[in-house]
């Protein structure tokens, strides 16, 4: 069981706008302190307004001094940090053989590096209190990848792989972890200030990225998830005695996963005897 303070602090990253500002909302709404970093902590403010529950604080991921200083900044305010959310991220369409290693290495600068520097920083709070919750936010495509977005899924199988990692090192101290995997939910997430498109296109790949890039025009802020649904749904998993290591949220989640599921297993039962047949003879 993970021990949980009536009142929580929370450290939330990307939280000017999107799923991380429905969170930070959510989060006060129930009577919580939070911590709301982004690049532009004026941003937080427009959004969120001003509260002594609500301490916007600048923060890039992608500098280890501007994390130290964010932690810093948030321990100075409130003594503790309960809830660390993950969010900070964007978004990149666009077929493998597409993308430049330049927006390889910038993605995963911020969406699995940046991640891990946060982490790291605010790891030594949660483990003296040996109590506290890391939420970090994956994808429907962290569980599953897909055309057209494979190199964006990489960093969230990536920050699955390191989820269920930090779960093993961190129960036996008190503090749980969980992988948050939402589906299409309507934020801003597939407009170009959210997500990259690859250039040029290769032509070869029309019918397969070439659709998904079509796709994400078309259904941008037409998605089905509710992001103030998932918001509340993300404060009753910080509130949760046994919190799981995977929330999947919407319902196209639950259905890829499904789907997944299902494919793999078949997969198995075809090739099982090739797969035992690897071991040395008893």
């Amino acid at each position: 069981m993970i021990t949980k303070p009536s009142k929580q602090v929370w450290f939330i990253t990307g939280a000017s706008r999107g799923i991380g500002a429905e969170i930070a909302a959510a989060a006060l709404a129930a009577g919580d302190e939070v911590v709301a970093t982004a690049r532009d902590p004026r941003r937080v403010t427009e959004r969120l307004g001003s509260s002594a529950s609500l301490l916007p604080v600048a923060l890039d991921v992608t500098s280890e001094q501007s994390v130290a200083a964010a932690v810093e900044a948030a321990l100075a305010r409130f003594g503790r940090i309960d809830v660390l959310v993950n969010n900070a991220g964007y978004g990149l369409i666009g077929a493998v053989e597409e993308t430049s290693g330049e927006d390889v290495r910038r993605l995963y600068e911020t969406n699995v590096f940046g991640l891990l520097a946060v982490t790291r920083a605010v790891l030594p709070t949660l483990r003296k209190q040996r109590s506290g919750h890391v939420i970090n936010l994956s994808s429907v495509g962290g569980y599953r990848s897909g055309q057209g977005f494979g190199v964006y899924c990489s960093t969230k199988f990536a920050v699955e792989g390191l989820s269920e990692a930090l779960h093993a090192e961190l129960a036996p101290l008190g503090v749980a972890v969980t992988i948050v995997e939402p589906g299409y939910f309507r934020t801003e997430f597939l407009e170009p200030q959210s997500v990259v498109e690859t250039d040029p296109s290769i032509a070869d790949y029309a019918e397969t990225a070439g659709k998904v890039r079509a796709m994400a025009k078309s259904v941008s802020l037409q998605q089905p998830g509710d992001p103030v649904r998932l918001a509340r749904a993300v404060v009753e998993l910080s509130r949760a005695e046994h919190p799981p290591l995977r929330l999947p949220l919407g319902s196209d989640t639950v259905a890829a996963i499904e789907a997944k599921h299902a494919f793999v297993a078949e997969e198995l039962a075809a090739w099982r005897a090739v797969s035992v047949s690897t071991d040395f003879p008893r």
